[in-house]
């Protein structure tokens, strides 16, 4: 068994090649090649932070893999300088259970949640990619720039802006883009919108998008929380990561679903659909598309082991005998 500190992942895990991983991986899901349950979610009552539990099985009889996501999910990190997410992915043989290695989940969340945006970015953006604003200025903003830089055009700006503008500006500067000081400035003219805050409450507003422009609304994976308001989702061509998560997490749904902005039928597809081409995808230059990602367990399973193999080849990480 290998073991996969957050610096091996690093190394281990390029944007580009998870980039591509996250998209077979979103492909195998839509062919039936993944047994996915819902995360269990565990918060004492009063408690700040929570757990998060997502068990997955690959079911390909070559491949054959387990495994699960363990993770603690802690607010206020921020304001400590650590990623808010902390835990471990672990897999396991899907034939014996064997434990096969055990990687930093911080560092896989981080990546592949942004690898994943970037695959809908390609899917759902229109043909001509100008400016890319990315709302908010954590560990997932930080992330979401080295995504778009593997598929949006080299000569596209990538803008940052964050309820807390200093905090945008310092990120800015370290990453070499863009900084607005404030949301709206950030989102004027943007083709791709990406929202990393994991506000409780909307941060933008329908009329601050530009018409035509994808959205990719990152920030939370609970009920109670939501960064697109009940006008924006009723606009929006909504595709989610999967339905049945959609339905079970995601705020800006469930929200717009109870003030009857939406129904149970507004969403167009789950992002594989379109990747496998059953669904077509955006209807036209001028239609605003969102794509709704909570994070799946697959998505764990592919980037960990995708690390795995790349840390054996490059005798990277710690090797245990179990």
């Amino acid at each position: 068994m290998r073991i996969l500190t957050h610096h091996d992942v690093v190394r281990t895990l390029p944007m580009a090649d998870c980039v591509v991983a996250m998209k077979q991986a979103l492909i195998d899901l839509a062919n039936g090649a993944y047994y996915l349950p819902l995360r269990l979610k565990a918060r004492p009552e009063g408690e700040p932070n929570r757990m998060g539990f997502m068990p997955a099985l690959r079911l390909a009889d070559d491949r054959r893999l387990w495994s699960v996501k363990e993770i603690c999910v802690t607010p206020s990190n921020g304001a400590r300088g650590i990623d808010p997410h902390q835990g471990m992915v672990i897999l396991h043989d899907g034939y014996d259970g064997r434990p096969l290695g055990i990687v930093d989940a911080s560092s896989i969340t981080a990546i592949r949640t942004a690898a994943v945006t970037a695959v809908a970015t390609a899917a759902l953006a229109p043909r001509e990619v100008r400016k890319v604003a990315i709302i908010g200025a954590g560990v997932q903003a930080a992330a979401h720039v080295d995504a778009m830089r593997v598929v949006v055009p080299k000569d596209a700006e990538i803008v940052i802006a964050n309820r807390s503008p200093g905090r945008a500006a310092q990120l800015a500067e370290e990453k070499h883009c863009g900084f607005a000081p404030t949301i709206q400035e950030g989102l004027a003219d943007a083709d791709v919108v990406c929202t990393v805050t994991g506000s409780y409450e909307p941060i933008l507003k329908l009329e601050w998008l530009k018409p035509g422009c994808h959205v990719n609304a990152v920030g939370s994976s609970l009920a109670a929380a939501r960064e697109l308001d009940g006008p924006t989702m009723k606009a929006v061509e909504l595709y989610v990561d999967r339905r049945e998560s959609a339905i079970n997490e995601s705020g800006e749904y469930i929200f717009a679903v109870q003030e009857g902005f939406i129904g149970p039928d507004h969403i167009r597809a789950e992002l594989g659909d379109v990747l496998t081409a059953r669904h077509p995808g955006r209807s036209s230059q001028d239609q605003i598309t969102c794509f709704k990602s909570l994070g799946l367990a697959v998505e764990d399973l592919a980037a960990a082991e995708l690390a795995l193999q790349n840390a054996e080849r490059l005798n990277v990480g710690t090797h245990v005998d179990w």
